[in-house]
């Protein structure tokens, strides 16, 4: 049981509880209350709020709309304005640009461009908007005329600035890969580089809006003219200079050589001036003074060599074939930035026809002009062919790289004129070597002293200019198929085609030619021989000739071509050389053999002799100096160029001469033959060297 305190406490602690919570209760519910007023207030005030903007909205966006109408109306109007302005102008453009049209786009290209964009595009309005009106063929015309105008401004421009390539620049440009490794490139501006800028300019508008391609044409027309002009200047440059100067090289490029470190790199072989005539020089020299420098009283003519002016021309020409090959890459570099892409390999082909067919035709003059000399049997003339076909060759693959892309009729040129080279070239080289072994032996033609033949002389000339163009001849050869004829084994691998024949072959198949032609001219000298009354004389003849023959072979190294073929060569000729001079010493016979013991009397010590023994004596002094006498008065007419072969025929003769004279002289001293002795002595032993000494010496 709860004590009763305790009760009363717990029941006052209750009720104060309940208390507080009814104060609290009591206030939410006022606040509530307030909250609820609050919450009407508000929901009144926004209920009156929209009421407002309801209201509002009513009467702005009528507003609001019908400003928005003016607006698109003020657009419109603007627009229509700007539209008509726009089209307004169309019709003002004829004017506006009537004066820029009519003076043209010279100095103003930019502005002129800029007016015909404007009439292009007042054309494409009234096509589409108005084709009936006359405006537009006004515009169409004032288009037109300025397209006019346009394409003689490019016509101008080319042809004011387009000038020939100086010749001492374009010597500069093929002299370049040809001397130096490290050197300046040596560039061709054939335009300046404003004037390019404004042509590039016109060629394009004219591809893209002017819808014509006339403009092409003329540029082909004006720079295949220059390019022509250069090449002509090139050549008429070497007419004027090359005589007095030879070989022209540009001044620049002369500089450079001393003033520029360079590494030497071996030389493309070029034509020299004068080639054609080295040899004719050097054989002309050997027929006035002999081998050895000394002369010789020789009546040599040698073969008449090309004069200076054909020299000029082979040698213009060559140059011309290089020039052509660097204009014609210069100028399809300069048509690339002018010429649309697809038009170009068309264009440049038309652009280098005239330059092309020119040098063409020049090269085929040529052939013609060797083939009539070849006609008459002026072989020779095929030596004019070597230098140029070497070039030719040389140049092919370069020449082929610049062609390539142009009609098979431009690439096949320079192929036709090899080939045609080639065969009169081959042709020249078979007659020729004919012409050897057939050249009739006329007395008169001979040479009254036993020197060298003029066919010997010219033969070897010959023969050292194939030496000068071996890999020419040797080509030349190959390309017609003349393995047969010189009965030379043909590989399969070389049977194929001219190009394919390899280098030893064609060297094989020149030296035989060269022993062909030396064998027909041994045999054509040794009947010529017999034309001469005298055996010793036609001995002399053939000595000097082979003497001449190998000692020209030595000299130009023709010996080691060949050698290919004939191992045996030089000692074949050595043999014939000491053949010949065996030849001669027999003629000395008729004078030694009176000087031999043959029916000399056998005398007895005291013995006197009968007049039979002493008339033996008497003939074989006698017939010793007729004999003497005679040879020395005929023989020292004869010539013997050769210093060294001239000085051992003699010594030798003269030793076999003196011995048996001496010997001779002292079997007779102590013999009475005659009162007057001296009648019959009449030479001393010295006396008959000195007159052995003169032999050969016209000048004696």
């Amino acid at each position: 049981m709860i004590p009763t305190e305790d009760a009363s406490a717990r029941k006052r602690e209750i009720e104060e509880k309940l208390k507080q919570e009814q104060e609290t209760l009591s206030f939410i519910r006022e606040n509530l209350e307030k909250s609820d007023q609050l919450t009407k207030g508000m929901v009144s005030i926004l209920s009156s709020f929209e009421s407002r903007l309801m209201q509002l909205e009513n009467s702005i966006i009528p507003v609001h709309k019908q400003t928005e109408n003016l607006q698109r109306l003020q657009e419109n109007v603007d627009k229509t304005l700007s539209c008509m302005d726009h089209v307004i102008s169309y019709y003002h453009v004829a004017k506006d640009t009537d004066r820029i049209i009519r003076e043209g786009p010279t100095g103003r290209l930019d502005e002129y461009l800029a007016c015909i964009a404007k009439i292009q595009k007042a054309v494409e309005y009234f096509q589409d908007n108005n084709p009936d009106s006359p405006e537009l063929n006004t515009v169409k015309a004032r288009f037109e005329k300025g397209k006019e105008l346009l394409e003689a401004e490019f016509r101008s421009l080319l042809t004011r600035y387009s000038k020939p390539v100086p010749p001492i620049l374009i010597l500069d440009t093929i002299s370049v890969d040809e001397d130096m490794e490290l050197q300046e490139e040596v560039v061709l501006e054939h335009l300046p580089e404003a004037v390019l800028q404004d042509i590039i300019c016109i060629s394009g508008w004219l591809v893209e809006y002017g819808r014509n391609q006339d403009f092409m044409n003329v540029y082909y027309q004006i720079r295949s003219s220059q390019l022509d002009r250069s090449i002509k200047g090139l050549k008429e440059h070497f007419r004027k200079n090359s005589a007095s100067s030879g070989i022209l090289y540009s001044p620049a490029v002369q500089t450079k050589r001393k003033d520029t470190p360079t590494k030497k790199v071996p030389k493309r072989p070029v034509y020299i001036p004068g080639t054609i005539r080295k040899a004719q020089n050097l054989l002309k020299q050997y027929s006035q003074h002999g081998l050895d420098g000394k002369k010789g009283g020789s009546n040599l003519t040698p073969l008449e060599g090309k004069d200076d002016v054909l020299d000029i021309e082979i040698d213009s020409y060559i140059h011309c074939i290089s020039a052509f090959v660097k204009l014609a890459q210069s100028e399809y570099a300069l048509l690339t930035e002018i010429i649309p892409e697809h038009h170009q390999k068309k264009t440049f082909d038309s652009l280098i026809q005239e330059a092309l067919n020119n040098l063409m035709l020049e090269g085929d003059n040529i052939v013609f002009a060797a083939r009539r000399a070849i006609e008459r049997r002026d072989y020779s003339a095929i030596l004019t062919i070597f230098p140029i076909l070497r070039h030719l060759k040389m140049n092919k693959s370069e020449f082929d790289s610049t062609l390539q892309g142009t009609a098979a009729s431009t690439k096949n040129k320079m192929p036709t004129l090899i080939n045609s080279m080639e065969m009169i070239g081959a042709k020249a080289l078979e007659e020729f070597a004919d012409s050897i072994k057939n050249d009739p032996d006329k007395e008169y033609n001979m040479p009254k002293d036993g020197t060298v033949h003029e066919l010997t002389s010219n033969a070897i000339l010959f023969l050292q200019q194939l030496l000068d163009f071996h890999e020419t001849a040797g080509a030349m050869l190959a390309s017609q198929v003349l393995g047969d004829t010189y009965n030379i084994p043909l590989d399969p691998r070389e049977t194929s085609s001219a190009s394919s024949y390899t280098s030893d072959f064609n060297k094989r198949l020149l030296s035989t030619y060269i022993c062909k032609v030396l064998g027909n001219l041994q045999l054509n000298l040794l009947s010529k021989s017999k034309v001469y009354e005298d055996s010793a004389l036609s001995a002399i003849f053939l000595h000097n000739n082979y003497n001449y023959i190998l000692k020209s072979l030595e000299k130009s190294e023709l010996i080691q071509l060949v050698t290919v073929t004939q191992k045996r060569a030089e000692n074949s000729y050595r043999e014939l050389i000491e053949q010949q001079i065996d030849m001669y010493q027999r003629s000395w016979l008729k004078v030694t053999e009176h000087l031999a013991d043959r029916n000399m009397p056998v005398l007895q010590p005291g013995a006197k002799l009968k007049d039979k023994e002493r008339q033996v004596i008497k003939d074989k002094f006698k017939g010793f100096n007729d004999g003497l006498e005679e040879l020395c008065k005929t023989q020292k007419g004869w010539a013997i160029p050769d210093k060294d072969q001239r000085d051992f025929i003699r010594q030798q003769q003269r030793r076999v001469v003196s011995d048996a004279y001496r010997s001779f002289l002292q079997r007779c001293a102590n013999i009475s033959f005659t009162k007057n002795p001296e009648k019959y002595h009449k030479y001393r032993p010295e006396e008959v060297e000195e007159m052995i000494e003169k032999l050969f010496d016209t000048s004696a």
